[in-house]
């Protein structure tokens, strides 16, 4: 094999700038598709000034449980918001735990701060994904609930984590934000737990611009959850069996307004008919891209075997998990920025930092009361298992492109970036810095 000299050192790069036509990169690479009849959608609603009603979005709502197989869906303002109001739906409460993978954007489980709730963190498996072999040592007697995250499009292993959590008594919360429509052994992501929430912004793969959603079968924590943050909902219209909900009437029991903007549930119904379609397109290209790099020493797909009826939903942010150790140690910082140099961006280390290693999960005190939030109502320092957690800090990854459609032309030169950086790795060993590996906070440098 011939050495190549990689751009970064100076030597000419894979995809040269520009050489992509402009045209071709944006309809590979955009991130939230809009039909006309989304964009007429979206208009009527701004002309009839009716962004604050609900009509629209109670439609939405009809049609997304449809499609996700629920009874109920509710949307919400964000996915955030969906994610607290699922948390106050099973009853988290002051001195409670709920357990989640470290490796996850911090509104999966943040706000249980504001219910007197202490995070506990479970390990991460190569894949980024919940290690059901490290569950049961977060699950002590004060364990509520387990935030279940489907991170970076990647289902979690559900079997084991049920039966864990039915075992104990626990109530199950699926963070869907990343993988909508995905599938587990042919069920869909979002209906195996009590209640499931997700975000539908702007860059998600269900693309609508600012929006959440929570789906359940359970009419309580339905009811729950919409008292929670809509108040012109939490009335005797929508609440008809919750009787401890009902002389709270008229007010939004989390002082909160979650309701959804009619622009983005006018967007969202129009999304949703093409959804499925699109996956399957994108599946198809990401699942090309990866075959490409099949066998290369340091990096592994985070992917799924579809033939055992799973797959990856839209390949939300898709990444690979890197291994040093088959790079003669090779840090994921200098690698990405080596692929980047190659291909003109799309590379980045990382993903989310481990949120366990954040001061606000360390120090913070929310209520101003001398205490940090975390453990303010727990007879225990949930911080001490922050320890265990420290091989998840050893579980590397690095972005890819997410391609909208297959184009085995402009995809194989993509892939050639990488190849080409694999197979002359060497050459970056001596001006490698070896900085921290472990991922960002979004908002910080390489977002």
């Amino acid at each position: 094999m011939k050495e190549e000299k990689l751009a970064v050192l100076g030597g000419e790069p894979v995809i040269p700038a520009g050489s992509i036509p402009a045209e071709t990169a944006d309809r590979l690479f955009r991130k939230m598709i809009l039909t006309d009849e989304a964009k007429a959608a979206a208009m009527q609603v701004i002309e009839a000034g009716s962004f604050s009603f609900t009509d629209i979005t109670e439609k939405f709502q009809e049609e997304f449980a449809a499609w996700q197989g629920t009874k109920y869906a509710i949307a919400y303002c964000n996915g955030t918001m969906s994610l607290t109001a699922a948390m106050f739906a099973i009853g988290l409460g002051e001195g409670d735990e709920i357990i989640c993978p470290t490796k996850t954007y911090w509104g999966s489980v943040s706000q249980a701060l504001n219910f007197g709730a202490s995070a506990v963190f479970c390990n991460i498996n190569d894949m980024l994904s919940m290690d059901p072999g490290d569950l049961e040592r977060c699950i002590t007697p004060r364990t509520k609930a387990i935030m279940v995250v489907h991170y970076l499009a990647y289902p979690c292993d559900m079997d084991p984590i049920m039966e864990i959590a039915r075992r104990h008594g626990l109530k199950v919360i699926e963070d869907v934000s990343h993988a909508q429509g995905g599938l587990y052994k042919g069920k869909k992501l979002g209906t195996f737990g009590d209640v499931a929430a997700m975000s539908l912004m702007s860059t998600k793969s269900l693309a609508c611009g600012e929006l959440g959603v929570l789906v359940t079968d359970s009419r309580e924590i339905y009811e729950r959850a919409m008292a929670f943050g809509h108040y012109e909902r939490n009335n005797a219209n929508y609440i008809t069996e919750c009787d401890d909900l009902k002389p709270y009437f008229h007010i939004a029991l989390g002082g909160v307004k979650g309701r959804a903007n009619q622009v983005c549930t006018a967007i969202a119904r129009d999304q949703l008919k093409h959804y499925d379609e699109r996956c399957r397109e994108i599946r198809r290209a990401m699942n090309y891209f990866w075959d490409q790099l099949e066998g290369l020493p340091g990096i592994r797909p985070i992917r799924v075997d579809e033939s055992t009826g799973s797959n990856m939903a839209g390949f939300y942010e898709p990444h690979g998990a890197y291994y040093p150790d088959e790079l003669h140690g090779l840090s994921v910082k200098r690698f990405a920025e080596a692929v980047r140099a190659e291909n003109g961006g799309h590379c980045y280390e990382g993903a989310n930092f481990c949120l366990h290693t954040h001061p606000l999960f360390k120090t913070f005190d929310l209520t101003h009361c001398g205490t940090p939030s975390r453990i303010r109502y727990n007879d225990r320092d949930v911080r001490e298992d922050d320890r265990l957690c420290d091989p998840s800090l050893e579980k590397y990854c690095f972005s890819v492109p997410r391609f909208n459609y297959l184009d085995k032309d402009v995809i194989d030169r993509y892939a050639a970036g990488y190849r080409k950086v694999i197979e002359n790795h060497r050459q970056l060993l001596e001006s490698d810095a070896k900085e921290a590996q472990g991922g960002r906070w979004y908002g910080s440098e390489n977002q």
